[in-house]
């Protein structure tokens, strides 16, 4: 993470913005809860990261026709272009923190963490429809 925020900061991009912006750009136009759910923070973080990344002019929120409830996040132009140059920083950390590991370590390591990151999703459903539940 460091590695990463150390290459973004003279892009005036924080580690957590990045998270974000990564999501956008693949799925642009998502609610401000869709988008908290997708990064796995809560709905205060994303209003908060959100209004500052408003404010830099990487994206802009707006109400669909018809729907005055949900707020939807749009990257702007400067916002999209971004992917081009913050895309290959990552990728370039990515490389330099695998080096000298065989690709089937590194295959390993990410289909584990995959998991982890699966069941721990699972778990947290699980807990939630039992709160839920109980309500």
């Amino acid at each position: 993470m460091r590695a990463l925020q150390h290459r973004l900061t003279p892009f005036g991009v924080s580690f957590g913005h990045w998270s974000f912006l990564r999501i956008l750009w693949s799925r642009d136009g998502l609610t401000q809860k869709e988008l908290s759910d997708l990064a796995g923070v809560m709905e205060p973080t994303t209003f908060t990261a959100v209004k500052a990344m408003e404010k830099m002019g990487f994206i802009e929120r707006r109400h669909l026709p018809g729907n005055k409830k949900n707020m939807h996040v749009y990257l702007t132009e400067s916002g999209r272009s971004l992917e081009r140059v913050l895309v290959p920083l990552a990728e370039e950390v990515n490389h330099i923190s695998a080096k000298g590991l065989p690709d089937r370590t590194i295959s390993v390591v990410r289909n584990a963490l995959v998991q982890m990151i699966e069941n721990l999703a699972q778990e947290e459903a699980r807990v939630d429809a039992s709160i839920n539940a109980g309500c």
